[in-house]
């Protein structure tokens, strides 16, 4: 998690926080020194008087200006077709770095999303930057003007979230391990928000300007996606047979990930649906409401309308989100969908989605694997699981995943090397614990003379999938369970490690 100054925007001990970032401070004060203007005469004051300040310092010293040549040079150089896109590289690489002054990268380079990759080599120009300039000082003249902004927008930011978990029975604080901060960087374009998702830690970036209004509607979604993300994804294996109904939106203007992934689809149509039934915080009128659901589903999101009519017999019911939407998922009719998708006269273009994801999504080849793998069809599934591998284009990790449970079957020797392997290849938090849990199922049903079994390794295995399977409530449940007791195959499988009664264990 980036290294904030917080301050709790709900009860103590949650998860939630707004705050700032020395990082992203630094990082956003460099592009400004060297033209980045965007939406400058809105900004809030404190801006431009950061601006200066940096300015001055620069002039002040033939190694302050050569610090800052080189950023600028940087920037220069990586120039993208708008204000919009520039900023969100920088962003998405000031969320994956250390506090200065060293400013190292917390992850390998290949884990990085795609467009911090792209300025990585702005990292040790901004370390020299730090220090020759003397950033930290203007830093520090200014955490007073910082903690007025939080100040300013504590109130309505704790009842948006607050408002929300009420209308969902769903408290973020039930959430452990996972974390939604929201950073207040007046250094930015006031009109522009970032959203991203880096595994367990949601960050929303904003810029508070001088007279544009806060976009709490872009905040809402993206904590929506903070609370609905973890909820959809436990229904992956449920969500496998709309693949009929995702061919139906081959015309929708969307971006394509939504029509390759029924988990991303089916979340985005969730999010949508509460958004039109909480519009204007409740108050909005039933027609205002069909517009917002006709919207999506002419944008291709077509399960919003389903979603929407099933949240209004949610609200007169006393059950929580967290198990109200398995059902809701488990009475999708695919094909009634499919029909209904099919007389839809599909919009122009989409709203950009955005929430960022730190990793794309697995791509087409392995989503083709696991299902040929659920399928029985072991060969197809290996075949698609090494073309992955050989392109290099999709996550290595989870394609070992995949070969390692064909190997179950096969070779046991074979399928412990696969998961040590694509522990080592990944840092997918569902392949992460999986692989561990069969690990130490492995090491529980070791029964040659030479490697018994091996009960302290098995439960250091357990142990670790517990650490990673804070949001995944199944893998959390097997890894407990086998901590406490020595795993056994059900009687009518004895020996075989894989077979287990946890249907989604492949985190798909």
């Amino acid at each position: 998690m980036i290294p904030v100054c917080p301050a709790l925007l709900t009860a103590q001990g949650t998860p939630v926080s707004i705050g700032q970032s020395e990082t992203l401070f630094t990082v956003l004060a460099a592009i400004n020194n060297c033209g980045y203007d965007a939406e400058l005469g809105s900004s809030d004051a404190l801006r431009q008087t950061v601006r200066d300040e940096i300015g001055r310092q620069v002039e002040a010293s033939d190694t302050a200006k050569d610090a800052a040549s080189s950023i600028c040079g940087f920037y220069r150089d990586h120039l993208l077709s708008d204000d919009t896109h520039t900023l969100s590289q920088y962003v998405s690489l000031a969320l994956y770095l250390d506090p200065p002054p060293a400013f190292a990268p917390k992850v390998k380079e290949a884990d990085l999303p795609p467009d911090a990759s792209a300025v990585l080599g702005l990292v040790p120009l901004l370390a020299k930057f730090y220090t020759q300039v003397g950033v930290h000082d203007i830093w520090q003249e200014h955490q007073k003007e910082y903690a007025d902004l939080s100040e300013r927008y504590r109130e309505v930011l704790a009842t948006m979230i607050r408002d929300t978990e009420l209308y969902l029975r769903l408290p973020s604080g039930s959430y452990g391990g996972r974390t939604f901060t929201i950073l207040l960087e007046p250094l930015g374009a006031p009109s522009e928000v970032n959203a991203r998702s880096y595994g367990d830690n949601y960050y929303v970036v904003i810029s508070p300007g001088a007279k544009v209004a806060l976009k709490t509607d872009q905040i809402h979604h993206a904590y929506l996606h903070y609370l609905v993300d973890p909820l959809v994804g436990r229904y992956a294996g449920n969500l496998a047979n709309l693949s009929p109904l995702l061919d139906s939106l081959k015309l929708a203007p969307m971006d394509e990930s939504f029509k390759g992934d029924a988990v991303l689809l089916t979340t985005e149509c969730v999010i949508r649906a509460i958004e039109a039934r909480t519009l204007g915080g409740r108050k909005a009128s039933v027609a205002a409401q069909e517009r917002a659901v006709q919207e999506s589903m002419s944008q291709g999101f077509v399960l919003t309308r389903y979603f929407y009519d099933n949240l209004q017999q949610f609200e007169k019911e006393d059950v929580g989100f967290r198990n109200a939407v398995g059902v809701m998922i488990a009475r999708i009719d695919v094909r009634k969908e499919q029909k209904q998708a099919g007389q839809i006269q599909f919009a122009a273009a989409a709203d950009p989605e955005l929430l960022q994801l730190a990793r794309p999504k697995p791509g087409k080849i392995l989503i083709n694997a696991q299902e040929r793998l659920a399928a029985g069809d072991p060969e197809g599934a290996e075949k698609l699981a090494k073309e992955a591998l050989s392109e290099k284009g999709e996550d290595p990790g989870r394609a070992l995943f995949i070969l390692a449970q064909i190997s179950l079957n096969r070779n046991i020797k074979g399928a412990k090397q696969y998961f040590e392997q694509a522990l080592r290849s990944t840092t997918d938090s569902q392949v992460v614990a999986w692989s561990h849990i069969y690990l130490g199922r492995i090491l529980d049903l070791q029964d040659d003379q030479e490697n018994g079994p091996d009960r302290a390794e098995a439960i250091r295995h357990y142990q670790s999938a517990v650490e990673a399977s804070a949001s995944l409530p199944e893998a959390k449940a097997a890894a407990e369970q086998g901590i406490q007791k020595a795993y056994e195959p059900p009687k009518s499988a004895k020996g075989q490690a894989h077979d287990t009664d946890n249907s989604d264990s492949s985190g798909q």
